[in-house]
């Protein structure tokens, strides 16, 4: 079974991404990046940012806080969050920062949520989403951003996240990629 077909009784567990996930995890950015973002961004923008913008981040893998939801041995999601200055992309982004954030005075990062077409509108995204924001609050988070993509922005403003500014990636040749800054404090903090 392939990345866009969907099992008649397959239900997704949730579980942490590892390392042997990466060949998958790259399979299924792309299938969900080149079905679902077109209607948000050209055929151009969508091809550079999957070389330059979109894709894995092994920092998330390694800090344990990328998850993935896999049904009948398919990784169907992705999505995850950040203790890290990061707000968006791939291993390959410019505008890489590493260092840790401090709870309850910074905002955690939301990051790289992906969904195989198949499995679009199935709350997946909204799973994966409050599964991130609790793990954050338990590590003492009160706040959360993102850097969006404007196929992302309906889901998380459904969920509380309020437009902060829109930011233009460079990717080459002048061409640039709308990005979303989101933001939303935890309830309860």
């Amino acid at each position: 079974m392939g990345i866009g077909t969907v099992a008649a009784v397959a239900q997704p567990t949730l579980r942490i991404a590892q390392l042997g996930d990466i060949p998958r995890l790259e399979a299924l950015i792309e299938a969900s990046v080149r079905s679902l973002q077109t209607g948000d961004y050209t055929p151009e923008q969508i091809e550079r940012a999957l070389r330059l913008v979109f894709g894995v981040d092994r920092r998330l893998i390694a800090d344990e806080t990328y998850f993935v939801f896999e049904a009948e041995g398919e990784l169907v999601a992705c999505g995850g969050w950040s203790f890290r200055r990061t707000l968006f992309g791939a291993d390959a982004i410019h505008s890489r920062n590493d260092a840790e954030l401090e709870p309850g005075r910074e905002a955690a990062k939301i990051r790289a949520f992906f969904v195989a077409p198949a499995w679009a509108r199935r709350g997946l995204g909204a799973r994966l989403l409050a599964h991130c924001e609790a793990e954050a609050a338990a590590r003492g988070f009160r706040a959360l951003e993102m850097g969006a993509t404007l196929t992302g922005v309906p889901l998380y403003a459904r969920y509380g996240y309020a437009e902060v500014e829109r930011i233009e990636t460079p990717l080459a040749d002048g061409l640039g990629l709308p990005i979303v800054r989101m933001g939303k404090r935890i309830e309860g903090r």
